[in-house]
């Protein structure tokens, strides 16, 4: 880092409904640690609600706290005991590390260790900002055929990966997405790359549903607030010709839960990805009966180098996400943006010099 250039800019919540603009001091690397230069990074619907409600569930703001975590940037410096990067590298974050060798760790599940450090998520700072150090083992190196701005979008597309994992797509799977946000439409996204033939998605409002068609969405299916589960379940079996094997619940809506519960055909999987109220009402005997599985997912688990090469080998297409770009100067602008919805995801460019994708 040039030390003339003391500027680490970072977008900082200190309560709820406070998001500023200020100056932190730039990081020194330990061992296992690089500096980053941040260059790309995307503003997730969970940054929104922590800065308007300052907190998400059990993680409470308690202290002045640095956000992003979909992010991407150029290593500037590398930890003493670093030997697979150097200053120069163009890196993914892969925000989630877990701080301990613990039974989740060794059984492969690092996702689930109570110790994990996950940036953006009290009480850890985040990649909104000009310098950034994160664990070495957990920054990939971008191929030269991948933007920051893939790289940066590799975090929610992980989301999507890991999801349709846990619910077993496959080549031929029927399946139906709740919600065409950021999270529904990299979940189409992944459904479409690990083969499903038939992929219908839901959504409230039709720009994001003429969005999902653009990016590979076999139906579309609008629904209203007012909609009965139940009415919608049949609706999604209409347009298919069958009740999907797989529903990826993208919401947290109860409502939205609940279609996708009834709408999975017996002998099927739900996956609940989309948080909502911490209590939901929802049909379990009609999913018991049925046997049909409903299994949680928690943010996602080796998917970066997945990720990476799906990208690279142009298998999957994330640049139609990115709707708005704003320099890092405007995030005040752009995280009121996104609290709207307007757009799909906006990406906030942190290096000052360089604000191409």
């Amino acid at each position: 880092v040039n030390q003339m250039d003391k500027d680490n800019l970072s977008v900082v919540v200190h309560s709820k409904g406070d998001l500023r603009l200020e100056q932190r001091p730039i990081p020194e690397p330990g061992p296992n640690e690089v500096l980053l230069q941040m260059h790309s990074v995307g503003i997730c619907g969970s940054d929104v609600h922590m800065w308007q409600n300052g907190r998400i569930g059990d993680f409470v703001l308690k202290q002045p706290m640095v956000l992003g975590h979909e992010a991407s940037g150029r290593v500037v410096k590398v930890g003493s005991a670093v030997t697979h990067l150097k200053a120069g590298d163009r890196v993914a974050v892969e925000p989630g590390v877990p701080r301990e060798v613990d039974e989740f760790f060794k059984s492969g599940h690092y996702n689930l260790s109570p110790s994990v450090f996950f940036c953006s998520c009290p009480p850890d700072d985040g990649t909104l900002c000009r310098y950034y150090k994160h664990n070495a083992n957990f920054c990939y190196k971008l191929p030269d055929n991948l933007t920051y701005e893939e790289g940066a979008l590799i975090e929610p597309l992980s989301v999507g990966i890991h999801a349709c994992r846990r619910a077993g797509v496959t080549l031929g799977s029927s399946v139906f997405v709740c919600g065409a946000g950021p999270i529904g439409l990299v979940s189409l996204l992944a459904t479409k790359a690990m083969g499903a033939s038939q992929v219908i998605i839901s959504d409230l409002y039709s720009d994001r549903l003429a969005k999902a068609k653009e990016m590979g969405a076999d139906f579309l299916l609008h629904v209203k607030k007012e909609d009965e589960p139940k009415e919608m379940a049949k609706k999604v079996e209409g347009m298919l010709g069958c009740m999907p094997q797989i529903s990826i619940e993208c919401t947290g809506v109860q409502s939205s839960i609940q279609t996708a519960i009834y709408a999975a055909r017996s002998g099927g999987v739900v996956v609940p990805v989309g948080f909502g109220a911490e209590m939901t009402t929802v049909p379990l005997l009609n999913a018991a009966v049925r046997e049909v599985d409903i299994r949680g997912v928690f943010r996602y688990c080796n998917t970066w180098p997945v990720a990476i090469s799906m990208l690279a080998s142009k298998k999957v297409n994330v640049k139609p996400l990115v709707t708005h770009r704003f320099p890092l100067e405007q995030a005040v602008e752009a995280f009121e943006m996104s609290r709207q919805r307007l757009g799909v995801k906006v990406i906030l460019k942190c290096d000052k010099n360089d604000q191409n994708p």
